[in-house]
């Protein structure tokens, strides 16, 4: 009885090494669902039977001993960002977007792809025939200092633009949205927090070339005078404010820091 239980385990032995010689999932699909994606062969439980080579496996585990390294999770890969669109409407707050494609879908248990699009807020100061935007009235319109990155530094003729001031504000009120805000262009906006000191630049183009401020900055208004504000690429998000100084530049952390525009 002992070497007939001694050959059983002599011939599973064999078997397991051939598994590995030869791999239970060499030459095997792969990629997909599929119950036809078998053999017979030493599982990833240790158990040795039918097990599998389909991207399914792994969830209900029963996968060949060989299956990640036959099969290895491949992730997903994407381009890099587009540039950013123009805003979709002139002269007003609005909306701008950029786009990436997928190069390579996820395969295996890889991870998933990304989002593909993203969109932000945005305002242009030129309409569609050129012409310069008139003042806009309301609410001082602020967004990231994200957004200051991609604004021109010099003129069409290579000359360097005025580098624009820094306001300080002390946040006295902001609407319960701004704390909901999920959206990757919204992100910033959960960090606008009542009794904070706040940062926000004033630079070209949303710096006039008649007064060298920025609409909503608060000069010449009294030093109590409560101010609005509201947060571009959200309506929702707005509040209130109180100016505190004018500094060449902003020294505020950096979520606490946005522009004008």
């Amino acid at each position: 009885m002992g070497s007939t239980v001694g050959l059983v385990y002599l011939l599973l032995m064999l078997c397991s090494l051939g598994g590995f010689a030869f791999g239970g999932c060499a030459g095997h699909c792969c990629r997909g669902r599929d119950m036809n994606c078998l053999t017979t062969d030493w599982r990833m439980d240790r158990v040795y039977g039918t097990c599998y080579c389909d991207e399914s496996c792994g969830k209900t585990r029963d996968c060949c001993f060989d299956y990640f390294t036959e099969c290895p999770a491949q992730d997903c890969a994407v381009s890099d960002w587009s540039f950013w669109s123009g805003c979709a409407k002139p002269c007003q707050p609005s909306m701008r977007v950029r786009v990436r494609h997928t190069e390579r879908q996820p395969s295996n248990g890889g991870e998933a792809c990304p989002a593909l699009e993203q969109k932000a807020g945005c305002r242009e100061y030129r309409d569609h025939t050129g012409k310069t935007c008139g003042a806009h009235s309301g609410p001082a319109f602020i967004t990231s200092m994200e957004f200051a990155k991609g604004r021109p530094k010099h003129d069409s003729y290579g000359n360097p633009l005025q580098p624009g001031f820094c306001v300080e504000f002390l946040l006295e009120s902001r609407s319960p949205h701004c704390s909901l805000q999920s959206r990757p262009h919204t992100h910033w906006m959960r960090y606008i927090t009542e009794g904070f000191r706040v940062c926000v630049a004033c630079e070209p183009p949303a710096m006039s070339n008649h007064s060298a401020r920025c609409h909503g900055d608060g000069h010449g208004t009294h030093k109590e005078a409560v101010l609005h504000w509201q947060a571009l690429g959200s309506p929702q998000c707005s509040g209130t404010w109180r100016r505190v100084q004018r500094t060449k530049h902003c020294h505020c952390p950096p979520q606490h820091s946005f522009v004008f525009i």
